[in-house]
């Protein structure tokens, strides 16, 4: 099966600086979105790291035909070899210390089925037959407050404390990412994004866009970061998309 890509970051209307990070190798099926904290400079080199270590690896793993539960054990420790590199990095230069990053990471095999791991609150989504779901779920402080019952969706989505992380690379000896996987169909959209757009978007506007433009990814693509600038662009955009040809 075959698919197409289109991908974006932007900077936002308020940040001076773009730490986010986007890896696509389309032949490959291997795509990531990584969004860098600590500052300018340490979030950016964070987010590169993740994105230059983890997708050539993947993607170079997927092209010598590992598969299964090989490419699944090559992507965890991939994931953990970026985690020390972030670790050792800040522990040469102090000024980056305190850095870390999300990681979606996409991976597509042609067999037919999709794996996605993921550390932190960027997301991956899915558009089906003209509805989006949310595949991943958010590391942060408020969405533990959602799984207790503390808070609603509703009222998570404008909590202060909704970018506050549980998990990230860079921040802890070892890292662990939860896994989710699935068979995908002809026509589905893949989306993977980081907080500045589906903290930005609600997920209604997000499904409205991508059912318009669905057939045109980079116009959908740039109105999916045109709409989080309209609505503030208070942190960097980074979307990525992935049809699969019907």
């Amino acid at each position: 099966m075959k698919w197409t890509y289109a991908g974006r970051t932007d900077v936002g209307q308020v940040r001076q600086g773009n730490e986010d990070s986007l890896f696509a190798a389309e032949e490959q099926g291997v795509f990531i979105v990584a969004d860098g904290m600590g500052g300018h400079v340490a979030g950016e080199v964070a987010s590169q790291i993740v994105a230059e270590t983890v997708g050539p690896g993947v993607a170079e793993a997927v092209k010598e035909g590992v598969r299964g539960g090989e490419l699944e054990a090559r992507m965890v420790d991939l994931i953990e070899e970026a985690n020390q590199a972030i670790l050792e990095r800040a522990d040469n230069e102090p000024e980056k210390r305190g850095m870390g990053t999300t990681l979606t990471l996409l991976t597509l095999v042609p067999e037919g089925e999709y794996v996605i791991y993921q550390v932190g609150d960027s997301r991956g989504y899915v558009l089906r037959g003209g509805t989006l779901s949310q595949l991943t779920r958010d590391h942060t402080v408020v969405q533990q407050q959602v799984d207790r019952g503390a808070l609603t969706p509703e009222q998570a989505r404008d909590h202060p404390l909704s970018h506050i992380l549980t998990r990230a690379l860079g921040t802890e000896p070892n890292v662990e990412a939860d896994t989710y996987g699935d068979r995908y169909e002809p026509g589905d959209l893949f989306l993977l994004c980081s907080d500045g757009l589906s903290g930005m978007v609600p997920d209604e506007q997000l499904e409205r866009i991508l059912s318009d433009k669905g057939g045109e990814l980079q116009s959908a693509v740039d109105e999916l970061i045109a709409a989080a600038n309209d609505a503030g662009g208070l942190d960097n955009i980074t979307a990525v998309l992935v049809k699969i040809e019907e």
